[in-house]
């Protein structure tokens, strides 16, 4: 990007990289910054606990926030893919050992963080993700929880949860349904099929579709357009959470619902989650061969 410049930030970020426009008028997060070649690209415990710092440091106190001035953050990859998920050998491990707690932490964690996007963190900024790569189970849930989804054509999407017998529990229904029909957004649930963003986009899941390659441009022209209209912008924010809330407590209650199913799991399902696993890293291998 040209016309995002990198800055100096008094913590380094080792899973994420971050570019900021000089006055803060908007944030480019990227995933996977330190992703080696064959690492699967999905929600580690450390580039949660990172997104996590970044959204508190990037979240104003309202007497920090000047009227009138929106400010956007954009949720990208680094990697291949943009995400594929929740960390599936964690959740394997975590299951067969019957621990709750650090299961419910992790889930928590995700929770803080879709809800923290959703709201604008706090109301003054519009979140957009841009999705360049593959965007499963969680890496979809997130781009589901910003604002606005700009995504490249041919890319994979989509919430696979119900081939090992769960569901995507950290926001993924609450936010389908204030894009489309709940009746929708359950068979997308369960028939667990991946889609292209192209479908996607007929859908109404997506709402920018854009060529190979043309997405960072994409993104550039929509943060344009909304700056000239900051007030409206801003205006929009706080009647969306009013008029369309997704609250914290229907988030949590939620993913306390998918922890209770996942611990139900019995040993086929662990063994699929597994075999996913491996999956996920021979693709990346393959991909960083090429």
């Amino acid at each position: 990007m040209n016309n995002v410049e990198k800055l100096m930030r008094a913590r380094a970020y080792p899973t994420i990289r971050v570019e900021s426009e000089p006055n803060g008028a908007s944030h480019w997060m990227y995933m996977h910054a330190d992703a080696a070649p064959g690492t699967r690209p999905c929600f580690h415990s450390q580039m949660l606990d990172d997104v996590l710092s970044f959204l508190s440091s990037a979240t104003l106190r309202e007497s920090q926030r000047q009227a009138g001035k929106l400010r956007h953050l954009v949720v990208a990859s680094a990697a291949q893919a943009f995400n594929l998920g929740g960390d599936l050998e964690l959740f394997a491990k975590l299951i067969r050992s019957g621990d709750r707690e650090h299961l419910l932490s992790y889930a928590r964690r995700c929770v803080d963080g879709v809800h923290q996007l959703n709201t604008g963190l706090g109301g003054d900024v519009r979140t957009v993700a841009l999705v360049q790569g593959d965007a499963l189970g969680g890496g979809l849930e997130i781009a589901l929880s910003c604002h606005t989804i700009v995504a490249e054509e041919g890319v994979d999407m989509g919430l696979p949860e119900v081939l090992f017998g769960l569901f995507p529990g950290m926001g993924a229904y609450s936010f389908l349904c204030k894009r489309v029909s709940p009746q929708l957004a359950e068979k997308i649930i369960l028939d667990g099929n991946i889609y292209s963003s192209d479908e996607m986009y007929r859908m109404g899941v997506v709402d920018v579709l854009v060529p190979k390659g043309q997405g960072e441009a994409a993104v550039q022209d929509l943060i344009a357009r909304q700056q000239r209209a900051p007030h409206a912008h801003l205006a929009l924010n706080s009647c969306r959470n009013l008029a369309q809330p997704v609250g914290y407590n229907e988030l949590i209650g939620i993913t306390e619902v998918w922890v209770d199913t996942a611990l139900s799991l019995g040993d086929k399902s662990l063994r699929m989650m597994e075999r996913i696993v491996r999956a996920q890293e021979r693709r990346a291998a393959s991909q960083a061969a090429a």
